[in-house]
């Protein structure tokens, strides 16, 4: 119990932590974190498979997290490629 509390507590300051940094990005360096933060999500992935197959926490808790970290990290890797897609399109010319 005491580790899914300490688990909980990172994850919002984490939370915290990750808005107030995405608040103060100016939109001239959003195209080129997007790319970055695509890599990092990459990294999450692997991290939510490995958390999923360990026996810390009670195993149905940690293949749910490692199940709900896999699923959003995919989905911000998915939607970081599709918005750096179009704004690099956006610098295209037109012929």
């Amino acid at each position: 119990m005491e580790m899914l509390v300490l688990s909980f507590t990172i994850f919002i300051l984490a939370l915290f932590v990750g808005v107030e940094l995405i608040n103060k990005v100016p939109p001239t360096l959003h195209t080129p974190l997007m790319s970055g933060t695509n890599a990092i999500s990459g990294i999450v992935i692997v991290g939510a498979i490995i958390s999923a197959g360990t026996n810390t926490l009670s195993p149905t808790v940690a293949s749910v997290l490692g199940f709900v970290a896999v699923t959003l990290a995919s989905i911000n890797i998915v939607a970081g490629f599709l918005v750096t897609d179009r704004m690099l399109n956006m610098f295209k010319q037109k012929g």
